[in-house]
């Protein structure tokens, strides 16, 4: 059923994602679909649930800027991709209040798992102590998500590594702590 939401939303976006074409496409009858998950929000939901479950981890190259910069690279990749999906779930998420809820708990997910770039970064002293992880992330992967979802321009190959280091140099000169 997911993967029948996720081809869906990728074809025809958020717009044209219906109950009746993920139903058709599953190959069960909408009327299962209605009782299970109501309307397109709950559907949508459960697809950003599903991807809180698939045991994703932060890559570990062993310094914190390659870190982050491999972590921009998958951010980019999942973003460009085709179909859309990563794209037509952000759009979703302003559309349908389930799914803006399911994809913050994707989002605090996501971010509480990266902690351990920064976590590491200090333990090779890379890092001050007291470094907050949520912030230094943000700020690296902020310019990727602006440069291709604000801007919506084609993919810049060097802004991933860019990004990266820039937020690794603020970081390591005390830019995301409390001091």
């Amino acid at each position: 059923m997911l993967d029948a939401v996720r081809a869906e939303l990728g074809e025809h976006g958020y717009d044209g994602l219906t109950v009746d074409a993920v139903a058709a496409r599953s190959g069960v009858h909408r009327a299962t679909v209605y009782r299970r998950w109501g309307d397109v929000g709950g559907l949508l939901a459960d697809v950003l649930d599903a991807a809180g479950d698939d045991g994703w981890q932060p890559p570990d190259t062993g310094s914190l800027a390659g870190d982050l910069a491999a972590l921009n690279h998958e951010i980019q990749a999942a973003m460009t991709a085709e179909p859309p999906v990563m794209a037509a779930l952000i759009a979703a998420s302003f559309r349908s209040a389930q799914a803006d809820a399911a994809q913050r708990r994707l989002w605090a997910d996501r971010y509480a798992r990266c902690e351990v770039i920064v976590d590491r970064a200090i333990g090779h002293g890379e890092l001050p102590a007291g470094t907050r992880a949520r912030p230094l992330l943000v700020a690296s992967t902020a310019p990727v998500y602006h440069h291709l979802v604000l801007l919506r321009l084609p993919p810049d190959p060097a802004l991933p590594d860019q990004a990266a280091r820039t937020a690794a140099l603020a970081a390591r000169h005390g830019a995301f702590t409390d001091r």
